[in-house]
């Protein structure tokens, strides 16, 4: 299946698009956000992220603890590539300094890494940012530190259901999804992580959520456009 979506804005942003407000606008618009390996068994990592875009993946993030720093430099030019051709974004997990060399627009932190002052003095601005919750505290807090200077600019709910890219990882279920729609505001881009995939898309969605990230939805489909494809119009039938 050949699907291919608009770019999401003319020009893909840059490292420093989130001071201004078209980068913010393009992270507000965003809806699909994948995770995925270096696919170092499969050696498809540039046709596979290419794929992923035009089937209207908004971001993609590559997260592989298993790769060196420089190869993960090398994949990430790749990713900017790709992402800029598509007018997409594209995120680094936990690594500020690969984040800074790399250029990347979006940096992703969980509870137990890099503290977001921290993470905001290493970026100095010029990336989006944003952390992972896992229980109502949690995402009180980041709905909080949404505000002021060097504020947070998304968060993440779940494992909604178990995982193994989070082994160990006790799931919330879908009520922490209701708790955020309840609670977050429209100017605070939130996503539903874990487990979710083409079965349960439209119970994260009924629940509240309107942007999902997702990993073995896409990275282990035979068709990852028509994977994504499929998932954004399930996400259709959310309000942003």
């Amino acid at each position: 299946m050949n699907v291919s979506h608009p770019p999401a804005s003319a020009a893909a942003p840059g490292a420093d698009a989130f001071t201004t407000a078209p980068g913010n606008g393009a992270l507000r618009s965003a809806r699909l956000y994948l995770c995925t390996d270096a696919r170092s068994g499969r050696g498809d990592f540039a046709e596979f992220v290419d794929a992923a875009y035009a089937g209207g993946v908004d971001i993609i993030q590559l997260r592989d603890k298993s790769i060196e720093a420089a190869e993960e430099l090398d994949l990430l030019a790749v990713l900017k590539e790709t992402a800029q051709r598509h007018g997409r974004l594209w995120a680094v997990n936990d690594r500020a300094d690969i984040a800074v060399l790399s250029g990347a627009p979006v940096f992703h932190v969980g509870q137990k890494d890099l503290p977001l002052a921290a993470a905001r003095t290493l970026l100095n601005g010029n990336a989006a940012i944003g952390l992972s919750s896992h229980s109502p505290d949690q995402v009180d807090a980041a709905l909080a530190a949404a505000a002021g200077p060097g504020a947070l600019d998304y968060f993440c709910v779940g494992p909604l259901w178990a995982t193994p890219t989070k082994p160990g990882r006790a799931a919330v279920g879908l009520d922490l999804v209701k708790y955020a729609a309840a609670n977050a505001g429209a100017d605070m881009p939130w996503f539903a992580i874990g487990g979710i995939d083409h079965s349960n898309v439209g119970q994260v969605v009924e629940a509240g959520a309107s942007r999902i990230v997702v990993v073995r939805a896409i990275t282990e489909a035979a068709d990852p456009a028509a994977a994504a494809d499929a998932l954004r119009t399930a996400l259709g039938a959310a309000r942003s």
